[in-house]
């Protein structure tokens, strides 16, 4: 079935990516606003687009027409934000987050988090998280009237102790992590834990004559 994104409501079209781009890590940002009062929500619209520079992008919407998001609106006058990672652990602590509270209600001790000071930048990262990004905003790419590209430099990483394998070698234990990321409509979301191992087929391996198919694992 055809769906043209340019002949239905942006509401329709917002419902079918989201229920087919999945799952969809989660950042939970914690930004300060020119005051210093902290904030932290969560937010889906987030992937990694470069390694060198190391570059993560978020798409942040509004509340309303008119009304930035808090984090979007920290972002934009301090320049600076951690983007935490969440574990199957962290999900209902996350979820308070969510939560729509009036900007100056502290979202962490509203879900009863502790937080430790990052190294780079002001905003401190959620100390339970089990990778913390500090980041410096590089760009604030407008994608409409009430959406934003949020695109910010990596500036150092924190990945909890035991879930690093070789620090030598910057191996991590992604499995262990056990992350969380969202899927289809209001409340679903994956974990990460039902894993298969494909190889990347080497060019010379390729038999451009025989058979090309390709088994994946069950």
């Amino acid at each position: 079935m055809l769906f043209d994104f340019g002949k239905i409501p942006p509401r329709e079209g917002y419902k079918l990516l989201v229920s087919t781009v999945t799952p969809r890590p989660i950042a939970w940002i914690t930004s300060l606003n020119a005051a210093g009062q902290l904030n932290a929500a969560p937010f889906s619209f987030f992937n990694a687009f470069s390694g060198d520079p190391p570059v993560v992008g978020i798409g942040i919407g509004s509340h309303e027409p008119g009304r930035p998001k808090d984090t979007r609106r920290n972002i934009r006058e301090t320049k600076e934000f951690v983007v935490n990672l969440v574990s199957e652990d962290m999900a209902e602590a996350m979820n308070i987050t969510a939560i729509e509270f009036e900007p100056e209600v502290n979202e962490i001790a509203e879900a009863e988090l502790e937080t430790i000071p990052s190294v780079h930048v002001k905003p401190p990262r959620i100390a339970a998280s089990p990778v913390s990004m500090e980041c410096a905003l590089l760009q604030i790419v407008e994608l409409g009237p009430d959406n934003a590209l949020v695109l910010g430099r990596v500036l150092a990483m924190h990945v909890r102790d035991d879930l690093v394998i070789d620090p030598a070698k910057h191996y991590v234990d992604t499995p262990g992590l056990k992350l969380i990321g969202r899927m289809h409509g209001a409340g679903w979301y994956a974990r990460t834990s039902d894993l298969f191992k494909m190889d990347r087929i080497p060019r010379g391996n390729w038999n451009l004559r025989g058979d090309k198919k390709t088994t994946v694992p069950r």
